[in-house]
């Protein structure tokens, strides 16, 4: 099976190993991260029905967003940042733990995509588990494109005008989300962090299907029980297309969405678990633990377990002690919010404050620009590949990249989530606890 070799400082762009390995290549793969989804889980809609029925919700039920998933969203984006200023300016290639965890930082991507699986799916969950109506297949997929295509259209469009040479056939590639169907070379400047496009779209079009399925099986005996065994299917497909990937030499498999399903798929559990059990005691109990039990395993995926940091291929082994450990840890990140939603708890007051909460609202763009904008910064000072001062560089463009991301979201963002006919509000906030009574004295 042949490798990448690692790129040297004057032959080529940063290269970053977000990228699963199917990017890694004979020129720098397309780092990046997934596009965010909505914090938001619809609510409201017709009465239930008789138990089986699959109802259609309204287009215009109220979503609410929680600000504690809009905190873990922002902090994941801030992390995509600092992993593409330590490519850029070559932190991550040095010696020590500091740059090999700054490479790890791609931990994002399965956190996202949890996130998608976790809120997109719930809905449907909710559907089967409590017959309330479903979300329709035609609405859903109108919601989805307004909520993520605008956006990207603008960014793509602006850094292939100003970076790139590609014929129609090109554009119409990037336009369109087949970057990584199609003979797969360097990405255009500014944009390798577009990687994840495809395969979010990709699980947008699938997850109707998917619900679908997991709806009528989970009919014929214990719902909860069933429907999590069916999702459980999903995490041996992306097994198998790390296998597949290796016996038959074809690297590009990890660029596709079933290499990636065990992230979706575990957002989906959690989201049937969110339904089913409303909030775990077991879970808010030990939340302090299972946040630092996902650091210690964080720094094990930061080791050589989870594969090298250059452009070579991981082996077979490594791709699947990644896989596992990515998830786990996205699983133990977001547990503790998902399942122990207690709003008075400080882990929430500190990750849905008002700031991590706006930035977290703000994120698709912040992941959208920051990549141009650290290449505009490279292009504007002339400076070399795998150079320059880290803090100076993490500096400039995350003020850049912020302001530009304000903008992009109230411009672009809101305009076309008007379209959808969806309103959205926070979650309310939690409630006084009652006073007790005074013990009488005795």
């Amino acid at each position: 099976m042949t490798t990448a070799s690692a790129p040297s400082p004057e032959k080529a762009a940063p290269a970053d190993p977000t990228a699963p390995e199917g990017s890694a290549r004979k020129e720098p793969a397309a780092p990046g991260t997934r596009a965010p989804e909505e914090t938001a889980a619809p609510e409201g809609g017709e009465p239930p029905g008789p138990p089986g029925e699959l109802r259609v919700a309204p287009l215009d039920a109220p979503a609410r967003r929680d600000t504690a998933l809009d905190g873990i969203r922002a902090l994941a984006a801030l992390g995509v940042w600092v992993l593409h200023v330590a490519g850029n300016t070559g932190v991550m290639y040095r010696d020590g733990m500091f740059a090999w965890m700054t490479t790890r930082l791609g931990i994002a991507v399965p956190i996202f995509f949890l996130l998608s699986g976790l809120l997109l799916y719930r809905p449907w969950a909710r559907a089967v588990l409590e017959d309330t109506p479903a979300p329709g297949a035609g609405g859903y997929l109108w919601r989805r494109v307004l909520r993520v295509m605008p956006a990207y259209w603008v960014v793509t469009t602006l850094a292939l005008l100003a970076w790139s040479s590609l014929d129609a056939g090109g554009w119409v590639k990037w336009l369109l989300l087949l970057q990584n169907y199609t003979e797969q070379t360097r990405a255009p400047d500014g944009l390798y962090q577009m990687w994840t496009m495809p395969i979010e779209m990709a699980f947008y079009l699938v997850l109707p299907v998917l619900a679908w399925l997991l709806h009528h099986w989970a009919r014929r005996g214990n719902r909860p029980v069933r429907l999590l065994g069916g999702i459980a299917v999903l995490p041996l497909v992306s097994v198998s297309s790390a296998v597949a990937a290796h016996v038959f030499d074809q690297p590009q498999l990890a660029l596709w969405l079933p290499h990636h399903l065990i992230y979706f798929a575990a957002g989906m559990a959690m989201a049937v678990l969110s339904v089913w059990i409303k909030e775990s005691r077991v879970v808010d109990a030990l939340a302090p633990q299972l946040l630092v039990l996902a650091l210690l395993l964080y720094v094990v995926l930061s080791t050589e377990v989870a594969g090298p940091r250059t452009l070579d291929l991981p082996s077979l082994s490594q791709s699947i002690w990644r896989m596992l450990l990515e998830a786990t840890v996205a699983v133990l990140v977001v547990a503790p919010f998902a399942l122990a939603a207690r709003r008075d708890s400080l882990r929430h007051r500190v990750l849905g404050n008002p700031v991590t909460a706006y930035l977290g609202r703000i994120s698709y763009s912040f992941f959208l620009w920051h990549a141009p904008v650290i290449t505009l910064y490279y292009k504007v000072t002339d400076s070399r590949p795998f150079s320059g001062d880290f803090v100076k560089v993490a500096i400039l463009t995350f003020v850049g990249s912020l302001l530009v991301s304000v903008a992009s979201y109230h411009l672009i963002e809101e305009r076309a989530l008007k379209l959808t006919g969806r309103r959205s509000a926070s979650a309310p906030p939690p409630e006084a606890p009652a006073e007790r009574p005074a013990e009488p004295v005795r």
